[in-house]
């Protein structure tokens, strides 16, 4: 009737050694942390829209008229690709800026 004993620390040890090595290797990546989509309205002050005459638009943030208006051209190309729709007529309708 002589069995196996089992340790006391043996159904825990596993566990815990797994929990220590998984938290000492957070935060080891070489990357910095950053966002990963830019925030519009940290150095974008104007924005532009533009729309085919079919399918979806675009809509850019940029830091002038001039480059939100290209992002946005862009933008409704892909989209209205993208959607079935016509970009080559794509067209800006709107542009402001913010101040």
């Amino acid at each position: 009737m002589i069995g196996k004993t089992s340790h006391p620390c043996s159904s825990w040890a596993l566990p815990c050694l797994l929990a220590i090595a998984l938290t000492s290797t957070t935060g080891c990546s070489s990357k910095p942390k950053t966002s990963r989509y830019a925030m519009a309205s940290l150095g974008s002050a104007c924005y532009a829209k533009a729309v085919p005459t079919a399918g979806e638009g675009g809509l850019a943030w940029g830091s002038s008229l001039n480059i939100a208006r290209q992002k946005s051209l862009n933008n409704c190309v892909r989209y209205a690709g993208r959607s079935g729709g016509t970009p080559k007529t794509c067209q800006v309708v709107l542009a402001r800026c913010k101040n």
